[in-house]
């Protein structure tokens, strides 16, 4: 009897494979593109970083990580909704925030979850929207940072493998910096 090893998948396989591996980056990157194009502008970076936020603190009120990818379209419609009855995203993720919190408190989530990603609301949101107070430029270049240092927020839990899933950290790594980074060039460059 002959002991033989399998024949060695083609390179052709082993490149789609790593592909597949790597989705949330080619959708973050079209993501970030997609964002980009239809906005910009500051408004454009603050309801994305609220959106990540949000999709942040879902998944930890509920304790359940794959609430962060299903927050997506969910906050998404909530924000389009706002806007066809004039209320600012901000506010709409806003107040979808503090039920979330409030919900997370009542149904007993982890507090160390629930409150990391409570005061990243805070933090994150909170210098977002300070660039409200500001000129249209500088406002954009203080979200787009705000959007860019959350990059590191979703590096830390893609590296924990934490709170959400490792795919959503992925894919917003990917589409913070890229957005933040052309919204501040698109802006310094008009100024």
């Amino acid at each position: 009897m002959s002991l033989t090893q399998p024949a060695p998948a083609p390179a052709s396989a082993h490149r789609a494979t790593a592909f597949w591996r790597r989705w949330p980056i080619a959708v973050g990157l079209l993501a970030a593109a997609l964002a980009f194009l239809a906005g910009g502008d500051r408004d454009t970076v603050i309801t994305a970083l609220f959106v990540a936020l949000a999709c942040y603190l879902a998944a930890a009120a509920l304790d359940r990580r794959w609430v962060a990818w299903a927050a997506v379209p969910i906050v998404s419609v909530a924000v389009t909704a706002g806007q066809f009855l004039d209320i600012d995203p901000w506010f709409v993720i806003g107040g979808a925030s503090v039920v979330l919190i409030v919900v997370g408190l009542l149904r007993r989530a982890p507090q160390p979850a629930l409150s990391a990603q409570s005061l990243a609301m805070l933090g994150y949101g909170g210098a977002a929207v300070l660039g409200l107070a500001f000129s249209p430029v500088v406002g954009a270049v203080l979200a787009s940072l705000a959007l860019i240092a959350h990059a590191v927020w979703d590096v830390l839990h893609y590296r924990k493998n934490a709170v959400v899933p490792r795919s959503l950290a992925e894919f917003c790594m990917f589409f913070d910096v890229p957005l933040g980074v052309a919204v501040i060039v698109l802006v310094l460059a008009g100024a």
